[in-house]
């Protein structure tokens, strides 16, 4: 201060005294800006030596960064600002120091000693501990606090000059009271006081409104407002701060604007922090690729576009619902968690609620439509269709409904934008008609849902309220109803929509009062409800007609539970009913009654071997029975999956297989097939139950890719299953609300659940194993004194009681003895000798060898093919759950090849006869249609009918697993048979190297003639699993029929895009042709076995179709037309809906472990390769259009599969923790090519439009993936992209990439 002083007297100017100023701060050693020095000024400045020059020597030594502004002005805000009605001047002066300096280009300061100091002085000059909570030093963090605390502060000053409350919370500490008074030296000029005072009033009237002044330059600025954003995205505790005071300057905003003659700003000021708070990137129009960067999805042009259209933006609803049908392929995961996917489309499609819900609505009816006359066969899958339209998508709309009503609380009667959506999205449906047609066996329960309504607006009319009149005024109005009015009530069940749906315009088309008309028939339910007994007509009545409300199953499940056993048995019959299938309002509740059931006849004692507990089993035996007849029955098991209790059931299942595999048999048990409820038929029914939930058959290829040693896909198994369920509870049990959307699914939350083990079951555990080892490995040999072999010679006695044969080779049984099976004659009179009574888990235990040792018989000619059907139906009938050995153990042996074929000659094997000529031809035909070229599989089959050539072959044990299923029959007591065999038969042909499905077919097809064209759909399938060019002709046909269709309409639902790729309708009278190439995708998809090759020809389509657009996008003239222009973005927006396409195609077939090895092999292997011929020399536009296609489908497969918010508990089990790993690992390769440490091989061009393109869908749509890279990857990343002149984008990567990257953000904008 002596300095100064010695300058003041000598009258320099600011700039030469504060040349002194700096030339001895140089001389004491100190840094250059000094914070000491800016400490002894201010001290000084505030207010002991509070003079004009003072002042102008700060402003110069700031200015000439002698001192560090951002540090000067942080130590005079606690000084200043609690002074300003007494020092206006100084305050006059403090704002215009902000003015010139806090949004200064040249605040940076190079990291040091130096800079640390200065942080720690800004720190404890705005007590930032204090008022926020944050201890740290780090310079970028300080920064943006100092930013928030200057525009708190001033906000708070500019409502208190007026009058105004500031924005504090309540009981807060006042942020600047200091202590003690400050000296002031006002009288500098000798002016008469009473001037003075009227001076420095108008004075404070001009520095509030600079104030407001200084704070609008302030966050209109695009450097305050990066920090403010960095507060509120990484520290939105510490930005409610701010938040209170924007609520306070809005709830005075008319009055500070009369108040302050540049009161208009408060609302720019508002607008301007408002940008802020949305942390949605908005690009740069000027840069990113053009228009292709800009692009938004839902713009005017989708609706010109040829092939596509607006629905194209939607087809990923499509493929989901429809694969989520295919039951060949059962789910662990809910449908309703799949279908959350709805959030992410509303986001990627940036569409309204409305638009959203109105989509998922439309592809629901189209899954119906799809199949509204199912073709016969064993399973429809209508039931299945409706599941999901009716309860599962309003299941799913609930979820999303409800994080809304539980992120904003309920508001009176407000109705919440989702919700609106919801209700608007519905009255949308009423003009789609076409699409609401209800299939024939549900127009009786449309018509009387739209009954319902007609009475209630009668009555409404009418005046009536009282609702308990409802039904019994004008009972004879009648209504033609449709699938809109099913989903209605599915809605209003749900509490989704209310009872004023049914006076919407149009909903009701009333066909009049219908005089001489029979009354509708009074519903068994009220009677139930009324209390008559369960006797035989009303169980017949409550089976056939679904509960339609949570109080019938209650009043049901509760004689289930606590009734007689005659009473629980009926009710559990009931409740597997109509119910569980149909009962789509209540279907939810009735899925969790049946598992709540199935525990439920779990004993207390959780040991099966005590006799308390087997006495328990068996009292609890025909309840059971009916049970679980009821899941084998049609869609019941798949309906089950749809709602992911997959995991539950298993767990149900495995104490009762354990239980009653464990209990022999009495001595005169023959058989099984018979009707009679038995521990073997308990057991069996259990056991086939539950390995339908995993493919429990699959041969060894299944679990490996060629080439990678690692799953082709996430296929279920047993011990995954429990792992699923287990962590399921662990979730459910440590908080509440991860539960998710399973709190909308009513009693299946209700279920007591502790984790389950294998090893809580070791007869299970050891069946587990020994199936595994006989599908990696062939039998190994047993000794004659072994249990196990003593087990397999008497069921071979058993099985044989009817050849006195005597040729049965059981090598592999024992040793040639005289005590082995073949030197034994069987006496077919000693029945008891014949008929062994062993607990089911011995019995499973020796099936394996017995079937080893027919097999090795027939093959060496001792044993004929008769003989081997007859035996094989001989095991199913004594045990059915011996049909899982015989389907593993020859599953097993198909797949290892070692067995000659035999002649399927009608001599000793059937013969498929000239059906397999024309099934052959069908299937040929059908592929044709989809665009699919195949080759015959049996060229000599013609010249074999004709002239006695090669008859067709299958290997030994594939023929004798097809002769042994065609010898069952369609009852539907075998329903828990015939759903492990049909699935099983197709597994096997796929496993075989020799063609055989179309055989199969044939002999099935001759034993059922009805079920041809089911056969014939399922045969679709088999050339996938061996023909890559198929697969690849399929993946092409899919691309062509979504884009190369009708251009005409523009509507959601027209005939273009979506209806080409999956198919308007399947079946019209038989098979509809052509075949809707989408439609046969989704139903292979899962049997190709090199998923990295189908992901290799859908990027590849991706790019090629990319192309073909950028080489038409300017058939009509040159480039720098504006139609040139135009038709560039109508090329983009296809290309967008390309790259859709391709993701969701992918994602259903390979999962994510291919979109894993998407992002971490092969679209980078693709960037680094060279060209291929066909694209080279691509020209500029088709370059930059390949790059933007290949970016969108990259990010549309992340997206899709890991969403774009968070992730629910549920979903993290499977495959979602990988999400940071392997996006990082992408964002590594690229921040390495951009570093220059990679060497490209594509075109610059497309380089440069795909990382712009990717990192600009990543910050926009998901930026809580960035959260999870490297900051050095950060940084390498923005700095190539600045050096592309992408400035915004650079800059909101790094804004959004967590509080590591907060310092990297700061450094940059200073």
């Amino acid at each position: 201060m002596a300095a100064v002083k010695a300058s003041e007297v000598r009258g320099d100017p600011p700039l030469l005294r504060a040349a002194e100023l700096a030339r001895v701060v140089a001389g004491e050693g100190a840094g250059i800006p000094s914070a000491d020095l800016a400490g002894i000024l201010v001290s000084n400045l505030c207010f002991a030596h509070n003079s004009p020059s003072l002042w102008k020597l700060v402003g110069q030594a700031m200015a000439s960064r002698l001192l560090c502004p951002l540090n000067v002005l942080a130590l005079l805000t606690p000084r200043v600002l609690p002074q300003r009605r007494a020092q206006p001047e100084a305050y006059r002066l403090y704002l215009e120091l902000i003015k010139c300096n806090v949004t200064s280009p040249s605040l940076f300061m190079e990291a040091g000693p130096n800079r640390d100091k200065i942080t720690k002085s800004i720190a404890d000059a705005l007590q930032l501990l204090k008022n926020y909570g944050y201890c740290g030093t780090e310079f970028g963090h300080v920064v943006i606090m100092f930013v928030l605390a200057l525009v708190t502060k001033l906000i708070d000053s500019i409502l208190e000059d007026c009058g105004f409350p500031s924005g504090m919370a309540e009981g807060q500490e006042s942020v600047y009271a200091i202590e003690g008074p400050q000296p002031m030296d006002l009288d500098v000029k000798k002016v008469p006081t009473e001037n003075q005072n009227e001076h420095r009033e108008q004075l404070r009237r001009k520095n509030t409104v600079m104030a407001l002044d200084v704070l609008h330059m302030m966050v209109a600025d695009r450097k305050i407002q990066s920090f403010l954003r960095l507060i509120f995205l990484n520290m939105p505790e510490k930005f409610s701060s701010l938040s209170q005071r924007l609520s306070s300057i809005e709830a005075h905003k008319v009055a500070l604007e009369t108040l302050l003659p540049s009161g208009h700003k408060i609302n720019d000021l508002l607008i301007d922090i408002q940008k802020v708070c949305n942390a949605n990137y908005q690009p740069n129009n000027k840069h990113i690729v053009d228009v292709l960067g800009n692009m938004r999805s839902g713009g005017s042009l989708l609706g010109q576009l040829t092939g596509a259209g607006r629905a194209a933006c939607w087809i990923i609803f499509d493929i989901y619902v429809e694969n989520a049908i295919d039951g060949k392929h059962l789910s662990g995961i809910s449908a309703i968690e799949v279908l959350k996917v709805t959030k992410t489309l509303q986001v990627l499609n940036e569409a309204s609620w409305q638009e959203t819900f109105k989509a998922l609505w439309i592809s629901a009816l189209r899954l119906v439509q799809r199949a509204r006359e199912p073709l016969e066969g064993p399973i429809p899958h209508l039931d299945a269709r409706l599941c999901m339209l009716l309860a599962l998508i309003p299941l799913s709309v609930a979820a999303i409904l409800k994080e809304e009503s539980d992120m904003f609380g309920a508001e009176g009667s407000k109705i919440l934008p989702r919700r609106q959506g919801l209700i608007s999205s519905l009255q949308d449906l009423i003009q789609y008609s076409g699409l609401l047609v209800p299939p024939s066996s549900v127009v009786n329960a449309a018509n009387s849902a739209a009954s319902k309504a007609a009475i209630f607006k009668s009555n409404y009319n009418a005046g009536v309220v009282n609702s308990s009149m409802v039904a019994q005024i004008d009972s004879s109005t009648k209504a033609v109803g449709n699938m809109l009015h099913l989903i209605i009530e599915a809605c209003i069940s749900r509490n989704l929509i209310d009872t004023s749906a049914y006076l919407w315009p149009g909903y009701v088309v009333s066909s009049g009062p219908l005089k001489d008309t029979t009354l509708p028939q009074e519903s068994p339910w009220l009677n139930f409800i009324k209390g008559a007994p369960l006797s035989g007509p009303l169980i017949d009545a409550l089976v056939a007609t679904p509960a339609s409300s949570v109080g019938e199953l209650d009043k049901l499940y509760n004689i289930a539970a606590n009734g007689s056993e005659e009473e629980k048995t009926a009710a559990a019959k009931i409740l597997c009913g109509a119910s569980l299938v149909r009962g789509w309002n209540i279907q939810e509740h009735v899925v969790g009654m049946v598992v709540k059931l199935l525990l439920a006849s779990l004993p207390s004692d959780s040991s099966t071997s005590t006799p308390g507990s087997i006495n328990h089993y068996l009292a609890q035996m025909s309840t059971l029975n009916e049970i679980l007849l009821g899941l084998s029955y049609g869609d019941a098991i798949h309906i089950l999956s749809l709602y992911g209790t997959v995991p539950d059931v298993a767990a149900a299942l495995m104490p009762l297989c354990e239980a009653f595999g464990s209990i022999a048999p009495p001595p005169n048990h023959k058989s099984t097939i018979l009707g009679e409820t038995s521990v073997y038929s308990v057991f069996s029914c259990a056991f086939l139950c539950l390995l339908r939930l995993w493919k429990f058959y699959r041969p060894p290829q299944e679990y490996c890719l060629a080439g990678r040693g690692g799953s082709v896909r996430m296929e279920l198994t047993l011990d995954y299953l429990l792992l699923m369920r287990n962590n399921r509870i662990d979730l459910s049990n440590s908080s509440a609300p991860s539960r998710d959307s399973y709190d909308n699914m009513g009693s299946v939350n209700e279920v007591p659940a502790q984790p389950v083990y294998i090893d809580s079951f070791p007869k299970l555990r050891a069946w587990y194993f020994q199936n595994q080892a006989c599908i990696a490995s062939t039998l190994s040999g047993l000794c004659n004194k072994n249990p196990v072999h003593q087990v397999a010679n008497k069921i071979l006695s058993m099985i044989c009681r009817k050849m006195n044969k005597g040729g049965i080779s059981s090598g592999n049984l024992s040793s040639a003895s005289s005590s082995s099976v073949s030197g034994s004659s069987v006496s077919a009179s000693d029945d008891s000798f014949q008929r062994p009574a062993f607990p089911a888990w011995e019995f499973l235990e020796a099936v394996p060898f017995v079937l080893e040792a027919v097999l090795t018989a027939c093959a060496h000619g001792r044993f004929s093919s008769r003989d081997l059907t007859t035996s094989l139906r001989d095991l199913v009938d004594f045990l059915p759950a011996s049909l899982a050995a015989i389907v593993s153990y020859f599953s097993a042996e198909i797949t290892r090849g070692i067995w000659k074929p035999v002649p399927m000659n009608g001599i000793e094997w059937p013969s498929p006869g000239a059906s397999l000529h024309s099934i052959e031809a069908e299937i040929k035909e059908i592929l044709a249609s989809a665009g699919v070229q195949i080759h015959s599989c049996y060229p000599l089959m013609l010249s074999y009918n004709l002239s006695g050539g090669v008859p067709p072959m299958l290997p030994l044990p594939m023929a004798a697993l097809v002769s042994l299923t065609i010898t069952f029959k369609l009852d539907r007591s075998l329903d828990c048979i015939q759903g492990v065999i049909g699935q099983a038969l197709e597994n096997c042909a796929g496993g075989s190297s020799w063609p055989s499905m179309p055989i199969i077919a044939s002999l099935w097809t001759q034993k059922v003639r009805r079920w041809h064209d089911f056969i014939v759909l399922s045969c679709l399938r088999s050339p996938f699993g061996r023909d890559k060019d198929a697969v690849a002709q399929l993946v092409q046909s899919c691309f062509s029929s979504f884009l190369q269709s009708s251009s005409s309409g523009s509507d959601i639902t027209a005939n273009r895009g979506v209806g080409a790729l999956l198919g308007d309708s399947i079946t019209n009278q038989g098979l509809r042709l052509p075949m809707a190439p989408g439609f046969i995708y989704l139903r292979t998809c899962q049997t190709f076995h090199d998923t990295y090759f189908v992901s290799e020809v859908i990027l590849k389509q991706v790019i090629e179709w990319s192309h073909k657009l950028a080489n038409g996008c300017f058939f009509n003239g040159p480039p720098q037309l504006k139609s040139g222009r135009t038709s560039l973005s109508c090329a983009a927006s296809m290309a967008r809906q390309v790259a859709m396409l391709g993701a969701g195609l992918l994602c259903i077939s390979g999962g994510s472990l291919v979109v894993q090895v998407l992002y971490e092999e092969t679209l980078p292997t693709l960037l680094l390769s060279a060209r291929e011929q066909s694209l080279k020399d691509p020209g500029p536009v088709s370059s930059t259009l390949q790059g933007y296609a290949m970016a969108n489908m990259l990010f549309f497969c992340g997206s899709l599969l890991w969403g774009a918010d968070r992730i629910s508990p549920v979903m993290k089990l499977s495959l979602f923790s990988r999400r940071p790993r392997v996006v990082g690992t992408h964002m590594d390769f690229i921040a390495g090519v951009l570093d220059g440490h990679i060497l490209l091989g594509c075109d610059p061009g497309t380089w440069k439009a795909y990382v712009s393109r990717f990192v600009f869908l990543v910050v926009k749509f998901v930026p809580s993936w960035l959260r999870d890279i490297k900051l050095d990857t950060l940084k390498k990343i923005a700095a190539g992209l600045r050096s592309w002149r992408e400035y915004d984008l650079a800059l909101s990567l790094l804004e959004r990439g967590g509080p590591q990257a907060i310092s990297a953000v700061v450094e940059t904008m200073l």
